[in-house]
């Protein structure tokens, strides 16, 4: 029998696409609705199943930003068979997005028995959702939002994407929140941190459900699940999107940072109370 039915699969693929790239912890928030729905947050069928719909929500992010990244890869292109065209910020910002990977891979291999294990706990999940709020709240505050897309250089690029391991080791921390609050701190605007923590996130995330799709179909997860799961991602995820890059332009990060502590506090009375399963 199937570790997730294909009910639950919609569920999770509408928590998986609403907030993969709003900074509240798609990890967070997944895990918060598996136990629930009394899903064992720590069965690798269901850590894996929760990786593999991730893809989903990546390509609406190739999707909403197709003509962004054919043009950056068209650039890395033309810059690896012309050293003229290396001076272009697209060629370089190409291989910062490389580059940035490289720390998070290295420390999901290196970590993954601890990620799947005990740092699976719904108790850090609750911690660190409000302890990233504070982190968020007092990036925008410190951040002077002066800095635009074009102006972000290799060492942004690397802090934002080594940045992305606070979000790994630590669920509930948001790897969008942790990416978003950097990029904010090192001054660039709302927008420009929005759309650097989407394009740095998709190799990483991309990376991560095709690693664990192994686990996902060999250890009690069913085609079916796995399919509806990550379509409706993608559909939402796009929707969320969309949606967020017109609200981060107008607004602050404030609304988000209330929503996390309240998400944080109720699951810590949830958890104290044996409503849910650490």
């Amino acid at each position: 029998m199937s570790a997730i039915s294909v009910g639950q699969a919609v569920v999770l693929g509408v928590v998986e696409g609403v907030t993969e790239f709003l900074p509240v912890s798609s990890t967070g928030h997944l895990k918060i609705t598996e136990g629930l729905m009394n899903i064992p947050v720590d069965d690798n069928a269901v850590v894996g199943f929760s990786a593999v719909i991730q893809v989903g929500a990546i390509a609406a992010v190739l999707v909403y930003f197709f003509k962004d990244i054919v043009r950056i890869v068209s650039a890395w292109g033309r810059g690896l068979a012309n050293r003229e065209e290396r001076h272009s910020h697209d060629y370089k910002f190409a291989w910062w997005v490389i580059y940035a990977t490289i720390p998070i891979v290295a420390v999901g291999l290196a970590a993954k028995p601890l990620i799947e294990g005990p740092l699976a706990s719904l108790w850090v999940v609750a911690g660190s959702l409000i302890a990233g709020s504070f982190v968020m709240w007092a990036a925008d505050q410190m951040g002077r939002h002066k800095r635009g897309e074009d102006d972000t250089s290799f060492k942004d690029a690397m802090l934002v994407g080594s940045s992305q391991i606070l979000a790994l080791l630590f669920p509930g921390f948001s790897r969008s929140g942790a990416t978003m609050s950097t990029a904010l701190i090192l001054d660039l605007d709302r927008v420009a941190a929005t759309r650097l923590s989407f394009f740095l996130g998709i190799p990483a995330l991309t990376g991560a459900g095709l690693y664990e799709l192994k686990d996902a179909l060999g250890t009690g997860v069913g085609a079916a699940p796995l399919v509806v799961g990550t379509v409706v991602s993608f559909v939402v995820a796009y929707a969320s999107i969309a949606w967020l890059l017109k609200f981060v332009a107008k607004h602050s990060f404030n609304a988000f940072v209330i929503y996390r502590i309240v998400v944080g506090l109720a699951l810590f009375g949830l958890l104290a109370g044996g409503v849910i399963d650490a």
